[in-house]
């Protein structure tokens, strides 16, 4: 997606380690035309799918996620961070966060996943795929079925994208970075 890349490098940021901030148009202040432009797309990459839900992870997949469930005209559902008094009927999975290097439970209510049920994954970035094979079990464990998973910015040199493909996963990423070396953003 030419737009996309053109404003990663226009206003993202690296940082050592193999971090790419894009905070001011994606994950923190939000871009919202270019965010509907990247639902657009989504919703275009996965046209030919059955999708059921859209299904993300609190906080930053929100945003591109509720767009594309809104274009889709389905519900979203985000997997919460922490488990509120009030949630029952919880299913959860152990997900290590690579950005906060430490480990969190994500979680959802079994009531709002059903079985046979064809979710569509829609998240910021793909790196390790940590939070997406968090988001696998949950699915698994409500017996409903990933249809695809959508990403705005895969990170290639980290192999989630890898991992989830060898499992025979639909995954779709609008933006490949195949480097970020010396902190210069480097395309696919």
């Amino acid at each position: 997606m030419k737009t996309l890349k053109e404003r990663i490098l226009k206003d993202g940021h690296c940082l050592e380690g193999g971090i790419l901030k894009v905070d001011n148009f994606i994950n923190h202040q939000i871009d919202a035309a270019l965010m509907m432009d990247i639902a657009k797309e989504f919703v275009k990459r996965f046209e030919n799918t059955r999708i059921d839900k859209v299904i993300t992870v609190e906080a930053s997949g929100i945003a591109p996620a509720i767009m594309v469930a809104h274009l889709l005209n389905v519900p979203l559902l985000f997997a919460k961070k922490k488990v509120p008094s009030t949630m029952t009927g919880i299913l959860k999975s152990e997900v290590f966060s690579f950005t906060k290097s430490r480990s969190y439970n994500i979680c959802i209510s079994d009531k709002f996943l059903q079985k046979g049920e064809k979710c569509l994954f829609i998240d910021d970035f793909l790196a390790n795929g940590n939070a997406a094979t968090g988001i696998l079990d949950l699915v698994s464990q409500a017996g409903a079925e990933i249809a695809g998973m959508g990403f705005i910015i895969e990170k290639v040199f980290q192999k989630g994208g890898e991992l989830l493909r060898n499992k025979g996963i639909h995954v779709e990423s609008l933006a490949i970075i195949k480097s970020l070396d010396n902190c210069n953003i480097e395309f696919v």
